[in-house]
Order: C-alpha cells, then structure tokens, then sequence
C-alpha cells in the first residue's frame, strides 16, 4: 500500500505559545480572568489615573511568558497555549500569594485589631471606601504595624465590672418606688414600665426599657436620719462603763481592766446599736418581683425603695452617644485587608509567584494536552503527557503553599518575640563566660 501524500494547510499549531509576551495584550484587562492590577489606564499622566494599573505587574507578566516557554519546551515543541493563558495564571500566583500574606497577617493582629474599622471591598478584593469615620486612615492598610492592645480582654473586663458593680460600659438606671401602707409585694418590672416616658429629664426613658427584661442590680432604702449617730463612735453614746472608775473613754483610746459586767452593758449596747442603726428589714427578688420581710410598718419603715437596674440589650448594637466598635472588625472576613499591591511584593515574593504562575501554567497545558489522549499521524500515533503534567502541577503548587505558609507562620509577632528572647538569653550564658578584668587603682 503506498503511502499517502499529506498536503497539510499549515505546518503550525493552530494555537501555540509565543517566544516571549505582547506588552499591548499584557495591557488589556480582557486578558486576564480578572484584571485586578491592569483595572487603569497606564496613562502616568492622566489625572484620572486608576491605582489598580501596575505597569510591573504587566512587565512581570509579559516576562513570564518567556520563562513558561522556556521551561516547558516551547523552542523544542509547541506548548498549546496562548499568552493570555499565562497572564491568567500570573495573576492567580499573585493573588495567592496576597491570599497567603494576608492570612498570616489576620493571625497577627486580629486579636488587637477588634472593633476598630472596617472598610468596604469590591468584587475584586480591593477596598473601595474605608467611611468617613474611619480612623484607620491611608489605602494601603494592609501594610501597617498595628498598634497593639488588649481589647478583647477588656471586653470581657468589662461585662464582668457591670455584674459586679464596678463601672464596664452597660449603662446602669435608677429609680425609686413609693411603698404602699402595708404592701410587702411589688412588680419592679411593670412598675418601671409603666413609669417610663420620654421625658428628656428622666434618667431612662420608655424607648430604653420597651418590652425588655431588665435586671435589678441594687435594692435599697435610707433609715431615718435621727438614729443615723447613736451609738456610732465619737458622737453620741459612743461608749458605756463604769463612769467612776472606768470613764467615759471609747475602748480605742484607752486601755484598762474592766469588771466582766461591763463588758456585759457593752455587748447589750452592741446589739441595741445594730438593731438601731442598721436595717432589721429583708428582701428577696424572684423574677423583677420585689418581696420585703418583714411586712413594712407606716411609721418605722421608709417611705421610698430605691432600685438599680440595667435593661437588657443586644450584644451586637452600638451605642447611640458614643462608639464601642460593634459595628467594627468582628473576624478575619472584615479586616481592611485588600489585594497586597503588586509594587510592594519584594524579591522574595515575586520569586514565589514566578513558580508557581509556572505549576499554573503547566496544570492548563495538562488540561488542554487531556482532551486528546493521543494524536494520531501517519502509520503512527503519539501519546501526549497530560497526565504526568496535570500531577507534577498539583504537586508543585501544594509544594509551594506549604512552604510559604511555614516560612510564615515562624515569622508571626509572638515567635518573633520567643526567638528575640532566646537570643538574649544565650547572649547572657555567653556573657557569664567571659572573664571578668582586674582593676588596678
């Protein structure tokens, strides 16, 4: 059987990788799955110049074209991509590795970073608006040193300051309640609501309690005024004796052996002086509802109870005099974290994003090179490499994250910070080594 004459319409691959990369199409946004750093006009001069346009980025991208070419055997055979593929994955590179930087920086500080501003983002990652309040000030907050705090501990400082008394930041009401003749049980809730208005001069006001449970905090009353002093000391019938021989001297100030009678007459005055002087009333609270023991007398007991009371809230609300950062960075999803600026990624970096732009690439060859098992030609078939791509690429890529996130996380502040006191540390025991000099006089 003779053979067949091939009269083939092109000796070329339909598509095929270029030697090196086209500065104009590294410049158009449609090149790109997203366009991130070429958003702009790379106008310089424009007055409307986009800070999305990174002329490096696009210099770096067009040179990874060569560097792909080179790698994969372009000059030896056709790599069947086109020079958009690896712009593509150039930009992937450079976004993973702004996704692995600023994960790391997330573990840093967001534990000092809650509740401070947050920003607004694009579809693109970019921050768009940080707000008019924002304190946060600059574009590139991503790049900064924060300030380091211990806001969550005082969040936690403070519910436990407002359970015991003690300040926090939950305001604290009060009020008071006028008791009936002999009434021993009160409604503290349906008093306080129905008491509430919205009178400016009112300490709360009926749009603070509304429907919610409040929490009585403080029960209290004053005694009358006239037994306030009786038996306290230096006022008073502040001491009793014998007043011959031991003397109308309070026990602080005097030191003297004394009959066991007298100090008989002093525990009785002792005992008259709590029952005089402090309250033999009680109470308990159950549910807002007030219950007083024993049942109040008209003429003894006062004629005001005195309460304090917080109305309960929601956590996530924030307060409408003044800023407490509820409505702040709440996790890692709303740190002002943006894409990292291509110009700012340093030697080290850009190295990285070669690499892996390369495992990118190589992963889109094993993708295209797949959809053919084998081509066949003339009293011959060739079988293509797609598998042996498509491993070697996932295998690089997991290389790559792995190592930069393990560079990473021995780089965050708190090992920073062990290492720095190792170091001291060894300089000491190093130190108590070195002879000390003599002086001579």
């Amino acid at each position: 059987m003779a053979v067949p004459t091939l009269t083939p319409s092109s000796e070329t691959s339909a598509v095929a990788l270029p030697a090196t990369g086209s500065l104009t199409t590294a410049q158009t946004v449609s090149s790109y799955a997203f366009g991130i750093y070429v958003s702009g006009t790379s106008d310089a001069s424009s007055d409307q110049f986009n800070q999305y346009y990174d002329f490096n980025f696009v210099s770096g991208a067009v040179e990874q074209v060569s560097y792909a070419y080179k790698k994969l055997g372009g000059d030896v055979l056709d790599v069947e991509l086109t020079e958009e593929s690896v712009y593509t994955a150039y930009e992937e590179a450079v976004l993973e590795y702004s996704y692995i930087l600023n994960v790391h920086q997330a573990k840093n500080s967001l534990s000092d970073l809650l509740g401070s501003t947050t920003g607004t983002f694009d579809h693109r990652g970019n921050l768009v608006d940080l707000g008019e309040d924002n304190s946060l000030t600059g574009s590139q907050i991503q790049l900064k040193y924060p300030k380091f705090k211990f806001d969550y501990s005082k969040r936690v400082a403070d519910g436990l300051m407002t359970e015991t008394g003690l300040g926090g930041s939950q305001r604290i009401f009060s009020a008071s309640i006028e008791r009936g003749e002999l009434d021993q049980d009160y409604d503290l809730q349906s008093l306080l609501s129905s008491s509430a208005t919205d009178d400016a001069n009112l300490l709360y006001k009926a749009s603070d309690i509304g429907n919610n449970k409040v929490t009585i905090r403080r029960v209290y009353y004053k005694t009358p005024h006239a037994m306030w002093r009786f038996y306290g000391y230096y006022g008073g019938l502040n001491s009793v004796g014998n007043m011959s021989t031991y003397g109308q001297y309070a026990d602080d100030s005097t030191f003297e052996v004394i009959p066991p009678w007298n100090n008989k007459l002093q525990a009785m005055a002792y005992e008259d002086s709590i029952y005089t002087r402090n309250s033999h009333y009680s109470y308990e609270l159950r549910n807002n509802r007030l219950r007083i023991y024993p049942q109040p007398d008209k003429l003894l007991f006062p004629k005001n109870i005195w309460i304090e009371f917080t109305v309960e809230e929601d956590p996530w609300e924030e307060e409408s005099d003044r800023r407490v950062g509820v409505d702040g960075i709440n996790n890692m999803n709303t740190l002002p974290y943006a894409n990292i600026p291509y110009k700012s990624i340093n030697s080290i970096g850009k190295q990285w994003i070669r690499k892996y732009a390369l495992a990118v690439v190589k992963e889109m060859l094993g993708q295209v090179r797949g959809k053919f098992a084998t081509v066949p030609i003339p009293g011959e078939q060739v079988t293509l490499n797609a598998a042996d791509l498509i491993a070697q690429a996932k295998e690089e890529k997991q290389s790559l994250r792995e190592e930069l996130i393990g560079i990473l996380d021995e780089l965050v502040y708190g090992k920073l910070v062990e290492k720095d006191s190792e170091r001291a540390r060894l300089a000491q025991e190093t130190l108590k080594r070195v002879p000390y000099g003599l002086y001579i006089g």
